[in-house]
Protein backbone atom coordinates (compact mmCIF):
# COMPACT_ATOMS: atom_id res chain seq x y z
CA UNK A 1 0.00 0.00 0.00
CA UNK A 2 1.40 3.45 -0.89
CA UNK A 3 2.33 5.67 2.06
CA UNK A 4 0.65 8.71 0.48
CA UNK A 5 -2.40 8.49 -1.80
CA UNK A 6 -3.84 11.65 -3.35
CA UNK A 7 -6.85 11.49 -5.67
CA UNK A 8 -8.41 14.41 -7.58
CA UNK A 9 -7.33 16.89 -4.91
CA UNK A 10 -8.70 20.44 -5.24
CA UNK A 11 -8.46 23.62 -3.19
CA UNK A 12 -10.33 26.83 -4.01
CA UNK A 13 -9.85 30.18 -2.26
CA UNK A 14 -12.21 33.13 -2.19
CA UNK A 15 -10.01 36.18 -2.83
CA UNK A 16 -11.11 39.75 -2.16
CA UNK A 17 -10.11 42.48 -4.63
CA UNK A 18 -10.51 46.25 -4.73
CA UNK A 19 -10.38 48.93 -2.03
CA UNK A 20 -13.59 50.93 -2.33
CA UNK A 21 -15.70 48.45 -4.22
CA UNK A 22 -14.81 45.09 -2.77
CA UNK A 23 -15.45 42.08 -4.97
CA UNK A 24 -14.86 38.39 -4.50
CA UNK A 25 -13.49 35.86 -6.94
CA UNK A 26 -12.62 32.20 -6.74
CA UNK A 27 -8.98 31.17 -7.13
CA UNK A 28 -8.19 27.53 -7.87
CA UNK A 29 -4.85 26.95 -6.15
CA UNK A 30 -4.94 23.17 -6.70
CA UNK A 31 -6.92 21.78 -9.60
CA UNK A 32 -7.50 18.04 -9.42
CA UNK A 33 -4.09 16.49 -8.79
CA UNK A 34 -3.47 12.78 -8.15
CA UNK A 35 -0.29 10.92 -7.19
CA UNK A 36 1.07 8.19 -4.92
CA UNK A 37 4.27 7.93 -2.88
CA UNK A 38 5.74 4.55 -1.95
CA UNK A 39 7.35 3.68 1.39
CA UNK A 40 10.99 4.77 1.60
CA UNK A 41 10.72 6.90 -1.53
CA UNK A 42 12.03 10.47 -1.91
CA UNK A 43 9.29 12.08 -3.98
CA UNK A 44 9.53 15.61 -5.36
CA UNK A 45 6.88 18.19 -6.21
CA UNK A 46 8.68 20.49 -8.64
CA UNK A 47 7.16 23.75 -9.82
CA UNK A 48 7.47 27.54 -9.94
CA UNK A 49 6.37 29.91 -7.19
CA UNK A 50 2.58 30.02 -7.02
CA UNK A 51 2.14 26.62 -8.68
CA UNK A 52 0.27 25.11 -5.70
CA UNK A 53 3.09 23.16 -4.03
CA UNK A 54 2.75 24.64 -0.53
CA UNK A 55 -1.06 24.49 -0.66
CA UNK A 56 -0.80 20.80 -1.53
CA UNK A 57 1.62 19.99 1.26
CA UNK A 58 -0.52 21.88 3.82
CA UNK A 59 -3.49 19.74 2.88
CA UNK A 60 -1.41 16.58 3.21
CA UNK A 61 -0.35 17.48 6.76
CA UNK A 62 -3.92 18.54 7.73
CA UNK A 63 -3.24 22.29 8.03
CA UNK A 64 -5.74 22.99 5.24
CA UNK A 65 -8.96 21.24 4.32
CA UNK A 66 -9.33 20.32 0.65
CA UNK A 67 -12.29 21.66 -1.29
CA UNK A 68 -12.71 18.19 -2.77
CA UNK A 69 -10.77 15.00 -3.44
CA UNK A 70 -9.21 12.51 -1.05
CA UNK A 71 -5.93 12.20 0.88
CA UNK A 72 -4.67 9.11 2.68
CA UNK A 73 -1.40 9.16 4.62
CA UNK A 74 -0.18 5.84 6.06
CA UNK A 75 -3.67 4.47 5.47
CA UNK A 76 -5.43 7.24 7.43
CA UNK A 77 -7.82 9.75 5.89
CA UNK A 78 -6.28 13.21 6.39
CA UNK A 79 -9.72 14.86 6.62
CA UNK A 80 -11.63 12.51 8.93
CA UNK A 81 -8.70 11.30 11.09
CA UNK A 82 -6.26 14.25 11.22
CA UNK A 83 -4.86 13.38 14.67
CA UNK A 84 -3.71 9.99 13.43
CA UNK A 85 -1.90 11.64 10.52
CA UNK A 86 -0.30 14.42 12.59
CA UNK A 87 1.19 12.02 15.10
CA UNK A 88 2.93 10.07 12.36
CA UNK A 89 4.37 12.78 10.10
CA UNK A 90 6.97 15.53 10.38
CA UNK A 91 6.96 18.90 8.60
CA UNK A 92 9.91 21.17 7.77
CA UNK A 93 9.37 24.47 5.97
CA UNK A 94 11.86 26.87 4.43
CA UNK A 95 12.83 30.15 6.07
CA UNK A 96 13.72 31.24 9.58
CA UNK A 97 10.38 30.79 11.33
CA UNK A 98 9.62 28.17 13.94
CA UNK A 99 12.71 28.37 16.16
CA UNK A 100 13.39 30.29 19.38
CA UNK A 101 16.42 32.44 18.61
CA UNK A 102 17.35 33.30 22.21
CA UNK A 103 17.55 29.61 23.08
CA UNK A 104 20.36 27.28 22.11
CA UNK A 105 19.87 24.62 19.46
CA UNK A 106 19.87 22.02 22.23
CA UNK A 107 17.20 23.83 24.26
CA UNK A 108 15.05 24.24 21.13
CA UNK A 109 15.14 20.49 20.56
CA UNK A 110 14.45 19.72 24.22
CA UNK A 111 11.42 22.03 24.13
CA UNK A 112 10.00 20.50 20.96
CA UNK A 113 10.70 16.98 22.22
CA UNK A 114 8.36 17.76 25.14
CA UNK A 115 5.70 19.10 22.73
CA UNK A 116 5.95 16.02 20.54
CA UNK A 117 5.58 13.70 23.53
CA UNK A 118 9.02 12.08 23.28
CA UNK A 119 9.50 10.11 26.55
CA UNK A 120 11.81 11.95 28.96
CA UNK A 121 14.24 9.03 29.26
CA UNK A 122 14.68 8.95 25.46
CA UNK A 123 15.02 12.66 24.77
CA UNK A 124 18.76 13.28 25.21
CA UNK A 125 19.78 10.16 23.30
CA UNK A 126 17.42 11.04 20.46
CA UNK A 127 18.59 14.66 20.35
CA UNK A 128 22.23 13.59 20.28
CA UNK A 129 21.52 11.18 17.45
CA UNK A 130 19.79 13.88 15.40
CA UNK A 131 22.45 16.53 16.05
CA UNK A 132 25.03 14.09 14.71
CA UNK A 133 22.90 13.32 11.65
CA UNK A 134 22.35 16.98 10.68
CA UNK A 135 25.94 17.99 11.39
CA UNK A 136 25.35 20.25 14.40
CA UNK A 137 27.24 18.28 17.04
CA UNK A 138 29.50 20.68 18.92
CA UNK A 139 27.34 23.71 18.06
CA UNK A 140 24.20 22.69 19.93
CA UNK A 141 24.86 24.91 23.00
CA UNK A 142 25.12 28.10 20.91
CA UNK A 143 22.12 30.40 20.60
CA UNK A 144 20.14 29.98 17.40
CA UNK A 145 20.42 33.72 16.72
CA UNK A 146 24.08 33.09 15.88
CA UNK A 147 23.35 30.23 13.46
CA UNK A 148 23.65 30.64 9.69
CA UNK A 149 20.55 30.00 7.57
CA UNK A 150 21.89 26.60 6.59
CA UNK A 151 22.44 25.64 10.23
CA UNK A 152 18.94 26.81 11.13
CA UNK A 153 17.43 24.73 8.37
CA UNK A 154 19.32 21.64 9.50
CA UNK A 155 18.03 22.29 13.03
CA UNK A 156 14.52 22.46 11.52
CA UNK A 157 15.06 18.98 10.07
CA UNK A 158 16.24 17.66 13.43
CA UNK A 159 13.14 19.16 15.05
CA UNK A 160 10.87 17.52 12.46
CA UNK A 161 12.41 14.10 13.17
CA UNK A 162 12.27 14.13 16.99
CA UNK A 163 9.20 11.91 17.23
CA UNK A 164 10.48 9.45 14.60
CA UNK A 165 7.88 10.23 11.92
CA UNK A 166 7.29 7.67 9.22
CA UNK A 167 6.85 10.43 6.63
CA UNK A 168 8.72 13.75 6.48
CA UNK A 169 7.42 16.68 4.42
CA UNK A 170 10.04 19.23 3.33
CA UNK A 171 8.60 22.45 1.90
CA UNK A 172 11.26 24.45 -0.02
CA UNK A 173 13.91 23.58 2.60
CA UNK A 174 16.85 25.26 0.81
CA UNK A 175 15.16 28.57 0.01
CA UNK A 176 17.36 31.55 0.83
CA UNK A 177 20.38 29.42 1.77
CA UNK A 178 23.84 30.10 0.32
CA UNK A 179 25.27 27.44 -2.08
CA UNK A 180 27.50 25.83 0.57
CA UNK A 181 24.66 25.59 3.10
CA UNK A 182 22.29 24.28 0.42
CA UNK A 183 24.76 21.54 -0.50
CA UNK A 184 25.11 20.51 3.15
CA UNK A 185 21.34 20.47 3.48
CA UNK A 186 20.95 18.25 0.40
CA UNK A 187 23.52 15.86 1.85
CA UNK A 188 21.46 15.71 5.05
CA UNK A 189 18.23 14.98 3.12
CA UNK A 190 19.94 12.28 1.05
CA UNK A 191 21.29 10.64 4.21
CA UNK A 192 17.82 10.79 5.76
CA UNK A 193 16.21 9.11 2.76
CA UNK A 194 18.81 6.34 2.88
CA UNK A 195 17.57 5.37 6.38
CA UNK A 196 14.17 4.39 4.96
CA UNK A 197 12.14 7.48 5.93
CA UNK A 198 9.61 8.44 3.28
CA UNK A 199 10.25 12.03 2.17
CA UNK A 200 8.06 14.37 0.13
CA UNK A 201 10.05 17.40 -1.01
CA UNK A 202 8.72 20.55 -2.69
CA UNK A 203 11.18 22.72 -4.59
CA UNK A 204 11.56 24.95 -7.62
CA UNK A 205 15.27 24.15 -7.99
CA UNK A 206 15.74 21.69 -10.86
CA UNK A 207 19.22 20.53 -9.84
CA UNK A 208 17.93 19.81 -6.32
CA UNK A 209 15.11 17.63 -7.60
CA UNK A 210 17.43 15.94 -10.11
CA UNK A 211 20.06 15.03 -7.53
CA UNK A 212 17.73 13.96 -4.69
CA UNK A 213 14.42 12.59 -5.92
CA UNK A 214 13.51 9.05 -6.94
CA UNK A 215 10.44 10.38 -8.75
CA UNK A 216 9.19 13.87 -9.56
CA UNK A 217 5.77 15.36 -10.27
CA UNK A 218 5.94 18.69 -12.12
CA UNK A 219 3.15 20.99 -10.98
CA UNK A 220 2.12 24.18 -12.76
CA UNK A 221 -1.02 26.24 -12.44
CA UNK A 222 -2.32 23.88 -9.75
CA UNK A 223 -2.11 20.82 -12.02
CA UNK A 224 0.41 18.02 -12.45
CA UNK A 225 1.70 18.39 -16.01
CA UNK A 226 4.19 15.48 -15.93
CA UNK A 227 5.59 12.86 -13.58
CA UNK A 228 8.30 10.21 -13.61
CA UNK A 229 11.93 9.69 -12.67
CA UNK A 230 14.40 12.50 -13.42
CA UNK A 231 15.75 10.41 -16.29
CA UNK A 232 12.25 9.93 -17.73
CA UNK A 233 11.53 13.66 -17.60
CA UNK A 234 14.85 14.48 -19.21
CA UNK A 235 14.03 11.89 -21.85
CA UNK A 236 11.18 14.10 -23.05
CA UNK A 237 13.74 16.48 -24.54
CA UNK A 238 16.76 14.17 -24.83
CA UNK A 239 16.45 13.70 -28.60
CA UNK A 240 17.18 17.34 -29.38
CA UNK A 241 19.86 20.00 -29.15
CA UNK A 242 20.00 23.27 -27.24
CA UNK A 243 21.73 26.39 -28.55
CA UNK A 244 22.50 29.22 -26.11
CA UNK A 245 23.37 32.69 -27.42
CA UNK A 246 24.51 35.46 -25.07
CA UNK A 247 22.95 38.75 -26.16
CA UNK A 248 24.08 42.21 -25.02
CA UNK A 249 20.90 44.08 -25.75
CA UNK A 250 17.34 42.87 -26.19
CA UNK A 251 16.56 39.55 -27.83
CA UNK A 252 12.81 39.78 -27.21
CA UNK A 253 12.14 41.36 -30.61
CA UNK A 254 13.77 38.41 -32.38
CA UNK A 255 11.88 35.65 -30.57
CA UNK A 256 9.05 35.32 -33.11
CA UNK A 257 11.51 35.06 -36.00
CA UNK A 258 13.58 32.41 -34.15
CA UNK A 259 10.50 30.38 -33.25
CA UNK A 260 9.43 30.39 -36.91
CA UNK A 261 12.69 28.77 -38.05
CA UNK A 262 12.52 25.23 -39.43
CA UNK A 263 13.57 22.69 -36.80
CA UNK A 264 13.09 25.02 -33.77
CA UNK A 265 10.77 23.48 -31.17
CA UNK A 266 11.01 26.21 -28.51
CA UNK A 267 12.83 29.47 -27.77
CA UNK A 268 12.94 31.69 -24.71
CA UNK A 269 15.03 34.49 -23.21
CA UNK A 270 16.66 34.23 -19.77
CA UNK A 271 18.18 37.09 -17.77
CA UNK A 272 21.70 36.21 -16.63
CA UNK A 273 23.61 39.05 -15.00
CA UNK A 274 24.24 41.91 -17.41
CA UNK A 275 23.20 39.94 -20.48
CA UNK A 276 20.24 38.05 -21.85
CA UNK A 277 20.64 34.46 -23.02
CA UNK A 278 18.53 33.19 -25.89
CA UNK A 279 17.88 29.46 -25.32
CA UNK A 280 16.72 27.63 -28.45
CA UNK A 281 15.80 23.94 -28.59
CA UNK A 282 15.75 22.06 -31.88
CA UNK A 283 14.91 18.56 -33.02
CA UNK A 284 17.36 15.64 -33.14
CA UNK A 285 20.26 16.07 -35.56
CA UNK A 286 19.26 19.64 -36.46
CA UNK A 287 21.79 22.45 -35.99
CA UNK A 288 19.96 25.79 -35.99
CA UNK A 289 22.92 27.88 -34.84
CA UNK A 290 23.49 29.71 -38.15
CA UNK A 291 19.83 30.64 -38.81
CA UNK A 292 19.39 31.73 -35.17
CA UNK A 293 22.42 34.03 -35.47
CA UNK A 294 20.95 35.37 -38.70
CA UNK A 295 17.82 36.43 -36.79
CA UNK A 296 20.03 38.33 -34.34
CA UNK A 297 21.87 40.33 -37.00
CA UNK A 298 22.91 43.76 -35.73
CA UNK A 299 22.65 42.83 -32.02
CA UNK A 300 25.94 42.58 -30.00
CA UNK A 301 26.52 38.92 -29.15
CA UNK A 302 28.75 37.07 -26.69
CA UNK A 303 29.16 33.35 -26.09
CA UNK A 304 27.46 30.91 -28.46
CA UNK A 305 27.27 27.25 -27.37
CA UNK A 306 25.45 24.03 -28.18
CA UNK A 307 24.72 21.47 -25.46
CA UNK A 308 22.54 18.49 -24.62
CA UNK A 309 19.14 19.04 -22.95
CA UNK A 310 18.87 18.90 -19.14
CA UNK A 311 16.05 18.42 -16.62
CA UNK A 312 15.78 22.22 -16.54
CA UNK A 313 15.00 22.26 -20.26
CA UNK A 314 12.26 19.66 -19.74
CA UNK A 315 10.93 21.68 -16.80
CA UNK A 316 10.89 24.97 -18.73
CA UNK A 317 9.12 23.33 -21.66
CA UNK A 318 6.50 21.71 -19.40
CA UNK A 319 5.86 24.77 -17.26
CA UNK A 320 6.08 27.20 -20.15
CA UNK A 321 3.17 25.44 -21.83
CA UNK A 322 0.93 26.36 -18.87
CA UNK A 323 -0.75 29.66 -18.11
CA UNK A 324 0.96 30.24 -14.76
CA UNK A 325 0.37 33.47 -12.84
Amino acid sequence: MPVIEVADLRRTYHAKTGIRRRSSREVEAVRGISFEVERGELFGLLGPNGAGKTTTIKMLITLLLPTSGSIRVLGFDAVTTPREVRSRVGYVFGGDRGLYERLSGLDNLRYFAQLYGVPAHEQMARIGELLEMVGLSGRERERVEGYSRGMRQRLHIARGLLHRPEVLFLDEPSIGIDPVGARELRDTVAALASTGTTVLLTTHYMFEADSLCDRIAVIAGGQIVAHGTPAELKGRVADGNVVEVEVFGSAEGSLDAVRALTGVSSALVEERGQAQVLVVRSGPGIDVTAPVLGCLSGIPLGRVAMREPTLEDAYVELVGAQDVT
